[in-house]
């Protein structure tokens, strides 16, 4: 269900429908059917519907079903549909609705090979949205599934830039840790569920994760009431370059101090210290144990049964990893094995 504020309408979509299956002639009576899209005028006190349940893929057909996020965005008045689940079957289609306009636009069919770049399906989804960023933010837990529930159990938080069209995930987790006896993480991080809430504070900037259900096989009817925040901070381009520009000068340092030193040593002095931010503690503290560098011998910079070539190849490819992290997807090379691309 949204709300909205300005024309003072209510929308509810999807949702199974309770009745009495009072005739077993009706072939549909042993079927879940489920509830369209409405929309509610609070001052008029009417109800209206605007799209019913379709199992057609017309343009403007609309599929209705249970579990998923529906939001509304305040600026360009479109509902957002996300995820879901109809009968036994797990939906990942995404799609928008111009209330104004009543049109229905298919963003996502759920169909395409890029299920590693959308949010998984028939796990837990909550979503928040953000108009003023112009993004919908997705929490992705646990699955309400028995039998999925011990699969891929993980933590996930996407974003969706409306803009752009595209999906980043930014964290990732995967929980094998939850049985484990070291509650270190499991107080850093609230565990995978379903049955939660997830809000979002549009002014701070704050999302607030309460209860649910971490669907443990040997206590089904756990409730949590653990109370959780979220802050997402974002480097700035100014950041990024400059931090960027110290993981280059600080690889060419260590480069230079195994054949180099007192060019090295100047360089510390002169270009690298430049790119450090020293009201970094952690980071001024990595600089400060720089030059120690200079006092090893060059054995002690190549592992054993390594090479020159190799450690330095080595060295640099992972400066490289490193650098492409901060950049898009479309931008860098492919992250999985060439082979997988293969159909077979």
């Amino acid at each position: 269900m949204c709300m909205d504020s300005e024309k003072h309408m209510i929308y509810t979509f999807g949702g199974r429908i309770l009745t009495c299956n009072g005739s077993m002639e009706d072939s549909r009576a042993s079927e879940p059917q489920f509830s369209g899209l409405f929309a509610y005028h609070c001052q008029a006190a009417t109800w209206s519907l605007l799209r019913d349940d379709s199992c057609n893929a017309g343009p403007e057909d609309v599929q209705s079903r249970i579990g998923h996020c529906m939001l509304f965005h305040a600026r360009n008045r479109c509902l957002y549909v996300f995820g879901g689940q109809r009968s036994k079957t797990y939906l990942n289609d995404f799609f928008s609705y111009d209330v104004d306009a009543d049109h229905v636009e298919i963003i996502s069919d759920g169909t395409k090979k890029d299920s590693g770049m959308v949010p998984m399906t028939g796990f837990t989804q909550r979503a928040t949205i953000d108009p003023d960023l112009n993004e919908i933010h997705v929490l992705s837990g646990l699955s309400k599934d028995k039998d999925k529930r011990e699969e891929n159990v993980r933590n996930s938080f996407w974003i969706y830039d409306i803009a752009r069209n595209n999906w980043s995930c930014v964290y990732k987790n995967d929980q094998a840790v939850k049985e484990n006896s070291n509650k270190s993480l499991q107080e850093e991080e609230p565990c995978p569920r379903f049955a939660h809430q997830l809000v979002y504070d549009e002014m701070h900037k704050v999302h607030y994760l309460f209860g649910g259900n971490p669907g443990k096989s040997c206590s089904p009817k756990m409730r949590l009431d653990d109370f959780w925040s979220l802050k997402l901070c974002r480097p700035s381009k100014e950041y990024l370059l400059r931090h960027c520009r110290y993981l280059i000068r600080k690889y060419r340092f260590e480069e230079k101090a195994q054949s180099e030193p007192l060019s090295a040593l100047k360089y510390l002095q002169n270009d690298l210290s430049l790119t450090v931010d020293h009201a970094d503690p952690d980071e001024t503290k990595e600089f400060q144990l720089l030059p120690s560098a200079l006092f090893k011998s060059s054995s002690d910079f190549i592992p054993l049964g390594f090479s020159d070539v190799d450690q330095t190849y080595a060295q640099r490819t992972q400066l490289f990893d490193t650098l492409v992290s901060f950049f898009p997807d479309n931008m860098t090379p492919p992250k999985g094995n060439l082979v997988d691309l293969i159909t077979l």
